[in-house]
């Protein structure tokens, strides 16, 4: 479960804009989160002081395979994206290293910025408390949840093996 403040953007957030090219010469997540999103939105910063979720339109990371662009938005603080469509790649970059990511249109096109939001990843329910609605996405299928709850796929792999 997840509740908070939502930052939105638009379609077609690629993740040259998320964190930019120029600095992928490092991987250290608390440098790529001082430069998540900086292109798109100078502000992002102040605003995700505030707000732990994003809603995006469609194709929310497309572009490069780059596994730097989910870092940075989970480094920056962001438990949750919420968007009409990914772009593949990033999705599953995104859960190999723990980001909770949901598709649901609905809820992506309602929901607004500054809207208070929760989403429970067992039943697929996101609630927008501002406005009094909820929308049905796909509940995570057990092991998303045990990926995410471990931080990532190698977290996971490792405590399955020290099981």
């Amino acid at each position: 479960m997840v509740k908070g403040k939502v930052i939105k953007y638009g379609d077609n957030v690629d993740t040259d804009v998320i964190i930019p090219a120029r600095h992928l010469s490092t991987s250290d997540p608390k440098e790529l989160a001082v430069h998540c999103m900086e292109d798109l939105d100078k502000d992002f910063p102040s605003k995700v002081e505030n707000a732990n979720i994003i809603i995006a339109g469609k194709n929310f990371g497309c572009g490069s395979s780059r596994e730097h662009a989910p870092i940075a938005i989970k480094a920056a603080g962001v438990e949750c994206v919420i968007a009409e469509t990914f772009a593949r790649i990033f999705y599953r970059n995104s859960i190999n290293i723990g980001l909770a990511i949901i598709e649901c249109p609905e809820a992506a096109k309602d929901i607004e910025e500054g809207n208070e939001v929760s989403i429970d990843f067992k039943s697929g329910l996101i609630t927008n408390i501002t406005k009094g609605k909820t929308y049905t996405a796909a509940a995570f299928p057990e092991f998303m949840e045990k990926i995410i709850a471990a931080e990532g796929l190698i977290n996971y792999i490792k405590a399955q093996i020290n099981n």
